[in-house]
């Protein structure tokens, strides 16, 4: 298929630029249910931006081949509508719709401007089938990009959310650990912890890990790994947590944790902290 330009479809999208607008418009609101005024004058907004473009775009380019030069700015338009629609919830099949909306009004223009030239008529019915094809898909893959990058940022957040390090008593950091830990994950762990350490200048710091479901040997590797980097910047830690299946699991898997203090709870962990401190809690009688 011929990705050569006419010049029908330039000179057709330049010369009934309102007729367009107002057939591409309705064409997108019969096709959702999202009606409310914000909506319909952002769609409007886009489009009255995407039709000069469009025929610029074909005139520059000299055909309909959107991975040009000449099709840049059309490709940014529709990267920055699909990273407001993946914002906004819609699905890819409403976000295709902005582009394929259009291609039912240009067809009755195309049809009309035409009518005598059969095999003219035919040509750019193909041509102009196949590039909105192709602007549709491009949408799409944008939108699907958009939507992954959102997931990975929500994920990073929960991340960080999930591995809160708490300053139990002067000098004595605990991060509860829940749910797998894996590299990211670890990664993130240390980070939290390193920083902690810095603000704090805290000596100790207990990982508790009763909420870990399982301990294998990464596992038990990220565990060692967090300890040795909490070394380097001055503090001790304590692993709490150390159910007896964990404990069978760690012997049985010949992890090394003979230089690490473990303790069963957290309760434990903090009670040797605090001795290690020089410090006490002392429990007064009420009155």
């Amino acid at each position: 298929m011929s990705n050569q330009s006419t010049g029908h479809l330039a000179d057709i999208v330049t010369n009934n630029n309102e007729t367009l607008l107002e057939g591409w418009v309705a064409g997108m609101l019969s096709r959702t249910v999202r009606r409310d005024r914000n909506g319909e004058a952002e769609v409007r907004s886009h489009a009255q931006r995407l039709l000069p473009m469009l025929a610029e775009a074909i005139v520059k380019g000299q055909g309909y081949d959107i991975d040009t030069p000449a099709w840049t700015e059309v490709r940014q338009l529709l990267t920055e509508l699909s990273a407001s629609r993946v914002r906004q919830g819609f699905t890819p099949t409403e976000t295709a719709t902005f582009i394929f909306s259009l291609k039912e009004p240009l067809f009755a223009l195309l049809r009309r401007e035409l009518e005598g030239d059969t095999k003219t008529l035919t040509t750019e019915l193909i041509e102009t089938g196949a590039l909105f094809d192709r602007l549709g898909l491009f949408t799409i893959e944008q939108f699907q990009k958009s939507r992954e990058g959102v997931i990975l940022r929500q994920q990073q957040e929960l991340l960080e959310l999930s591995t809160p390090v708490v300053q139990l008593w002067r000098d004595i950091l605990a991060l509860p650990l829940i749910g797998t830990l894996d590299s990211a994950r670890t990664q993130v762990v240390m980070e939290s912890l390193l920083q902690k350490i810095i603000d704090t200048s805290a000596s100790i710091a207990i990982i508790d890990i009763t909420g870990v479901p399982t301990v294998d040997t990464l596992v038990a590797q990220h565990l060692l790994k967090t300890v040795a980097a909490a070394r380097l910047m001055g503090a001790d830690c304590i692993i709490s947590g150390i159910r007896p299946q964990i404990a069978q699991t760690i012997v049985h898997l010949g992890v090394n944790l003979e230089d690490v203090v473990t303790k069963a709870t957290l309760a434990d962990a903090f009670q040797t902290a605090m001795k290690r401190l020089g410090a006490a809690v002392v429990y007064q009688q009420a009155a």
